[in-house]
């Protein structure tokens, strides 16, 4: 994979649809329950206590739900991880990609305790996280 304007220029215009496409889950779209006022407006500061709870109830809550909180977050951030190295002119390693993906985490939690929409998680913080490391694995393989 080579770095050319061209390849970088298409990375960088896909990188930015991505942005824009997780706001709009994350922050707008009624799909996963992003009304604002509603009861999910809280916060949660202890790390694993939103993971343990959605392990322990796995079978009371739907499949969809279980999923869509422990592997979506996971996966959605995935291509963060994938398309930052890209759209650099400079080498990203790995910590670069760590806090990268961990400070737009962080902004996209920050934007949800804000406007008051979804829960401010720090559990999503790590699993975020964890997807950005996935994706920088991904896009190493891939770039051999």
């Amino acid at each position: 994979m080579a770095k050319s304007k061209k390849h970088r220029g298409l990375t960088t215009i896909i990188f930015f649809l991505y942005v824009i496409v997780i706001f709009y889950f994350v922050l707008i779209s009624e799909r996963y329950g992003r009304v604002s006022g509603s009861v999910t407006d809280r916060t949660n500061f202890v790390l694993f206590q939103e993971i343990k709870r959605f392990w322990n109830y796995r079978d009371v809550l739907s499949t969809e739900a279980f999923i869509t909180n422990l592997l979506g977050n996971i996966f959605a951030f995935s291509p963060f991880g994938f398309l930052l190295p890209q759209i650099k002119k400079k080498k990203v390693g790995i910590i670069r990609v760590i806090i990268s993906t961990f400070l737009f985490s962080f902004v996209i939690e920050s934007c949800q305790f804000i406007l008051e929409v979804g829960v401010f998680d720090i559990d999503d913080l790590f699993l975020n996280t964890i997807g950005g490391i996935i994706g920088y694995m991904i896009y190493r393989i891939v770039k051999r």
